[in-house]
């Protein structure tokens, strides 16, 4: 039984007083009433309104009940017995490990339009980019995604509606159809931190309904979904120093020659890392590198170095008399198996994988799993580290896909 009445409740004066279990009445010198409640929270002690005091007649229990039913959780002007029971509520909300004030405020939010969600997601994120790449944020949701899920409350999007989206430029713009895609998943998980959406972004099944696109620039890119079969039936042939080139360049998303070039002094099996000299990068001038190395890489890595030490200078993928082989020797490799594409396109194959399989990967980290320049500011919006653990995550799926995929083909 609480130690307030009725009366006291509206005869208390200025100051804190307790019911028990933690709610209390707060008066000012006002003479302004309202309540509140003390819980424990993950080990930390909060304190969370609960409303106004309601000392009119029907807080006695003379005045008719309100024609329209208000949930406990959403009243704002309680009388001593309504306190009590919403401060149970949150009380054991609080001891589930939930937190009281989302409880609290619930039913009170308005979830956003998808228009107001990106402007908000927009306005929040914007200092972690370029100037044009906050503008072409915006613009392009602008132009691809509100006309069709604009009005649509962040809340109730759905794959079939971002696929919606996505049909008038899939094929005719992929590019822009990719990075309208990736934006909108930016938005989506925005909401979910915000409590908007119950879930994040949706993955694989947006693209269930979009045909293959075409491919551009200047290499012949396997398509990616033909990568892990690619791989198998290398795996499974006899080893040469170009298969076993070639498929370290697939495993890490490298550059042809950054692969020839790469040589044992810079792999750290134990950290699972390929720190890649600014010589050895593309262009001059760009920035040394590091490169995450996933399990297919490690592995194949370990096959390679077998017993033996090499030395810190050694080509990892040396020719037969020691020295860097041809840049002709990868696509041999593939001229062998009677395929036209290109070994610097597979580059593009792991690019379109990320940008379909992995929506949920912010697209400047598989940008910068590329090597390709992103904007300092970015990289310290996501904080170094991070940046770099979101990248191992990239690639540790992509070796994934590549093993589970080929497997998956092999059980048929």
């Amino acid at each position: 039984m609480g130690k307030l009445t009725a009366m006291t409740v509206k005869s208390a004066k200025p100051g804190r007083h307790a019911d028990g279990d933690g709610l209390y009445l707060l008066v000012k010198p006002t003479g302004a009433r309202s309540w509140l409640i003390r819980v424990q929270v993950n080990g930390i002690r909060r304190d969370v309104g609960l409303g106004a005091v309601d000392t009119s007649a029907r807080a006695t229990g003379k005045a008719e009940p309100s024609p329209i039913p208000i949930p406990i959780l959403q009243r704002k002007l309680l009388t001593l017995s309504e306190a009590r029971e919403k401060a149970g509520l949150l009380r054991g909300a609080a001891k589930a490990g939930l937190d009281p004030v989302l409880e609290r405020d619930r039913g009170r939010r308005t979830v956003p339009k998808f228009r107001d969600a990106a402007k908000d997601a927009h306005e929040a994120l914007k200092e972690g980019w370029t100037a044009k790449g906050a503008k072409t944020f915006i613009n392009s949701l602008t132009n691809h995604a509100f006309p069709t899920m604009g009005d649509t409350r962040v809340s109730d999007i759905t794959s079939a509606d971002i696929t919606a989206a996505l049909v008038p430029i899939w094929t005719s713009k992929p590019d822009m159809a990719r990075k309208v895609r990736q934006r909108i998943g930016t938005v989506l998980n925005f909401a979910h931190g915000k409590g908007w959406r119950t879930t994040e972004a949706p993955g694989k099944s947006v693209t269930v309904g979009l045909p293959r696109q075409p491919k551009a620039g200047n290499y012949d890119a396997m398509p990616y979904a033909d990568v892990p079969a690619f791989v198998a039936d290398m795996r499974a042939k006899a080893a040469t120093a170009g298969r076993s080139m070639l498929l370290f360049q697939i495993y890490t998303a490298a550059r042809p020659g950054e692969t020839r070039g790469a040589r044992w002094g810079q792999i750290d099996l134990a950290k699972r890392e390929w720190k890649r000299p600014a010589e050895l990068m593309k262009g001059s001038g760009s920035p040394a590198h590091t490169v995450t190395l996933n399990d297919a890489a490690i592995a194949l890595l370990n096959e390679l170095k077998g017993d033996r030490t090499p030395k810190a200078t050694d080509l990892i993928f040396a020719g037969q008399r020691g020295g860097m082989m041809s840049d002709m020797t990868l696509n041999k490799v593939l001229r062998t198996a009677d395929l036209p594409h290109d070994a610097h396109g597979f580059r593009s194959s792991f690019r379109d994988w990320a940008a379909e399989q992995m929506a949920h990967i912010p697209d400047p980290v598989a940008e910068a799993a590329l090597a390709h320049v992103v904007p300092d500011k970015v990289v310290a919006a996501y904080k170094r580290t991070t940046f770099l653990e979101m990248r191992r995550t990239l690639l540790d799926a992509w070796s994934s896909f590549l093993s589970e995929a080929a497997q998956l083909d092999a059980s048929y």
